[in-house]
């Protein structure tokens, strides 16, 4: 059995931020790959060897692909006698509730290509009970085979952090379950395979609901520093400053920062599945995450009072400024802009009258909102407002800011005379 989890062709569903990272990962240890994705000007553009997330250079594709350890595709037909299917793919809210869709669609594509002794493992986000109720269900219809006995079934949650250069897939450690003991052995050999450490847990509700834990834990601190920046001004206080001394503290604290709002498919998405899943089986609230929600989606609105106040103070008509952001990615150092609130704040401008203009080398003109103006491409010079939304590079680039009249600094990475914090 071991030797043809080697051997066989591993499979991942998803060529995003999470699936094609592990994509590669699994072809540099020796694997043959087939990456699959609905997208299909992904798959064009990872078959001309660009790479669509920072985490992965574009030389690693490429050097994949010659060694014939990866290719990617749109369907399902090449991958009959897998030894491994890993789905990484979205799962978004759609009225306030879990949309599962995509893991639906990826099961039954899967269910049929499905040989004994295969492993199927869930990397995608989502409430527990999901893997035991839902996938399997969906894999046993379509496989005439049994989960646990004929095929293997597991969950492991991505914690994946794009940007981010100290930590990634490789020197993570990787929650990992099963859905039964058999399966968990699988699952574990799979991912330490790869090099990568794991923490197995004793069921996949377990697994799953680490995830929503270690998102709703973010989400609610970042959301208790959010209203204090709020409540800061009135209070005649530098809430910075208040943080960075806090932080001092080596034990009892940790350190969470205010900003525009929360993006990215974790934050304003996971925290949620996690409020659905206990009303659904209690009938209660789950009040830490309502109260999270309403003030982390109030931020970009704070940002746009804090920011037509600074043009009031100057005598400036909304109507007829123009304002430059810095940043439309939802986090530093990617292109990510999956609800980030740099686009809602956008939108408040432009319906308060504004010209908003942009920069964010980052993002691509596919990605570039339609109603802001790319500020790289234009020849205006003066802004009578700008504002820090997200610190690409340590905020290094964010030197175009300064010919601003006045600045609303979001990150606290800038300082000068002009320059307004949140």
């Amino acid at each position: 059995m071991q030797e043809n989890e080697q051997s066989g062709v591993t499979v991942v569903v998803g060529q995003g931020y999470v699936g094609l990272p592990l994509a590669i990962a699994a072809a540099k240890s020796g694997r043959t790959v087939v990456g699959i994705d609905v997208s299909l000007s992904r798959v064009k553009g990872i078959l001309g060897g660009h790479s669509p997330v920072e985490d992965v250079k574009s030389a690693e594709i490429t050097n994949a692909m010659e060694l014939g350890r990866y290719s990617i595709t749109s369907d399902y037909d090449s991958i009959s006698g897998f030894a491994f299917a890993v789905i990484t793919v979205p799962t978004p809210l759609r009225d306030g509730l879990p949309d599962l869709s995509f893991i639906e669609g990826a099961a039954r594509s899967l269910a049929g290509h499905i040989s004994s002794g295969a492993t199927i493992i869930l990397e995608s986000t989502t409430y527990p009970g999901t893997t035991e109720e839902l996938l399997v269900p969906i894999l046993e219809q379509g496989s005439g085979l049994k989960a646990g006995k004929d095929f293997y079934v597991g969950y492991s949650p991505e914690r994946i952090d794009p940007g981010n250069s100290e930590w990634g897939l490789l020197n993570t450690p990787k929650v990992v379950s099963g859905i039964n003991r058999e399966s968990l052995q699988v699952v574990d050999r799979f991912y330490c395979s790869l090099g990568i450490p794991t923490v197995p847990v004793s069921g996949t509700r377990e697994a799953e609901l680490t995830k929503l834990l270690e998102n709703t834990f973010r989400h609610v601190n970042i959301a208790l520093v959010n209203e204090l920046a709020m409540f800061s001004g009135a209070l005649g206080v530098n809430i910075w400053e208040s943080i960075d001394a806090a932080s001092t503290k080596p034990f009892g604290f940790m350190k969470f920062t205010p900003g525009p709002g929360v993006g990215g498919h974790c934050l304003p998405v996971d925290p949620s599945y996690l409020s659905w899943a206990v009303q659904n089986s209690t009938g209660q609230n789950f009040r830490f995450i309502e109260l999270a929600n309403t003030v982390n989606s109030h931020m970009p609105q704070f940002v746009v009072t804090k920011a037509l106040q600074l043009l009031a103070e100057r005598d400036i008509d909304p109507k007829t400024s123009r304002i430059l952001l810095f940043g439309l990615a939802y986090k530093a150092n990617t292109s990510d802009t999956r609800e980030a609130p740099a686009i809602v704040i956008a939108n408040l401008l432009g319906q308060a009258g504004a010209e908003v203009f942009a920069l964010d080398k980052h993002v691509s003109d596919e990605d570039w909102p339609g109603n802001v103006k790319n500020a790289a491409d234009t020849v205006v010079t003066n802004y009578d407002l700008g504002i820090m939304l997200t610190a690409h590079e340590n905020g290094e680039s964010a030197v175009p800011l300064y010919p601003c009249d006045t600045i609303l600094d979001t990150r606290n990475v800038l300082s000068g005379e002009n320059v307004t914090r949140l």
